[in-house]
């Protein structure tokens, strides 16, 4: 993916201010698409930058990345052809079992990741599936809400890098193992809402291992010219499709392995 920028930086501040609108009084937008058509994946990027110095500005902590898009059923199901990553910030995450509210969220859907919590620094480009096992310390089962800000679910790779990738709230729980005692390749994950299975999947649908995402995240990150820190918390990417969930709904991701993790939506 090569990073081409073309909005002048009026124009990514007034995108900005679109999308920090949408998150943060929860109502749908048109995709940034329609009025900036010429618009690039590199130009999605420079918004999402720019809503992170927002966040941090507004004393927000960064505490890591999440790589989207990762999955073939989701490639499918988002019309694309390369991931896209966001970042994550403190404010973002849930405690395991807690109650997470909807009003503040407008399509708010759950998805099943693997998480990497890194004990060393990464950067790229050139970043490989191996220096990714070698700097993680340790991996553990996530559920990341996922949100998109745009109207009727519909957009397109620049719109939703704008939007920081979906990203609303994570959710990370179960047993934290070292990479080298799991075959990351082959967990199962069932993911069960209100006690039916909802879907289920297995890591391989992450580009065929969930590491290979996290280098692919490092090595987008060298084109932004960012690395990512050690004690980063990194999510991998959905192995299963999105669910919708709406208040009332319950949800565990049961993951061979790593255990579970759950959390029940309110208003």
């Amino acid at each position: 993916m090569s990073m081409d920028f073309t909005l002048g930086r009026d124009a990514i501040a007034r995108l900005c201010d679109r999308v920090e609108a949408a998150q943060q009084g929860a109502y749908a937008i048109p995709k940034l698409t329609d009025d900036y058509p010429n618009m690039t994946i590199g130009d999605g990027y420079a918004v999402q930058l720019e809503l992170r110095r927002r966040f941090i500005a507004q004393g927000h902590r960064q505490v890591g990345w999440k790589a989207g898009l990762t999955s073939k059923a989701k490639m499918i199901q988002m019309g694309v052809n390369v991931p896209s990553i966001g970042f994550l910030t403190d404010r973002m995450a849930r405690p395991e079992s807690s109650a997470i509210k909807t009003s503040d969220l407008v399509h708010p859907r759950v998805e099943c990741e693997v998480a990497f919590v890194m004990k060393k620094g990464l950067k790229g480009p050139g970043c490989t599936r191996q220096d990714v096992l070698d700097a993680t310390d340790y991996v553990l089962p996530a559920v990341e809400i996922i949100d998109s800000r745009f109207s009727g679910f519909k957009f397109d790779l620049p719109s939703v890098v704008a939007d920081n990738g979906s990203s609303a709230r994570f959710v990370g729980g179960g047993r934290a193992r070292y990479p080298a005692d799991i075959d990351l390749r082959t967990l199962g994950v069932v993911m069960e809402k209100n006690g039916e299975i909802a879907t289920l999947g297995a890591s391989a649908a992450v580009l065929g291992h969930p590491a290979e995402a996290i280098a692919m995240l490092v090595n987008i990150l060298a084109e932004l010219g960012e690395e990512l820190p050690a004690g980063s918390f990194v999510m991998s990417g959905g192995i299963t499709e999105a669910i919708p969930v709406k208040p009332g709904d319950s949800i565990v991701a049961r993951f061979q392995e790593l255990g579970s993790v759950s959390m029940r939506f309110i208003e």
